[in-house]
């Protein structure tokens, strides 16, 4: 599965965000200037960062997994992360 969300954080924070979301509960796979990825006992989750049109990064999260996997709820989780950061006043609404 592939999930993105737009925010206004720097590639790097995002990147430094997935490290500490998922450096716990995965070990490193990859790592280049603008990607990490993850593996562990639920699968392989990719986290991309890039700089997209003047200050928004878009951030793109995808899984080797398909439909409402564990490691998906863990990617959705992250995405809600990232958008409080920005937001800290951002309630989290779902199950993962």
């Amino acid at each position: 599965m592939r999930y993105f969300h737009r925010t206004t954080l720097a590639p790097e924070r995002v990147l430094a965000a997935a490290k500490g979301f998922f450096g716990a509960r995965m070990v490193p796979a990859e790592e280049a200037p603008r990607r990490r990825v993850y593996t562990g006992t639920l699968g392989k989750v990719a986290v991309t960062a890039r700089a997209e049109g003047g200050h928004y990064t878009f951030v793109e999260v995808s899984t080797d997994q398909v439909g409402e996997s564990e490691l998906d709820r863990l990617a959705k989780r992250f995405l809600a992360e990232v958008h409080r950061a920005v937001e800290p006043t951002h309630t989290v609404r779902g199950a993962y």
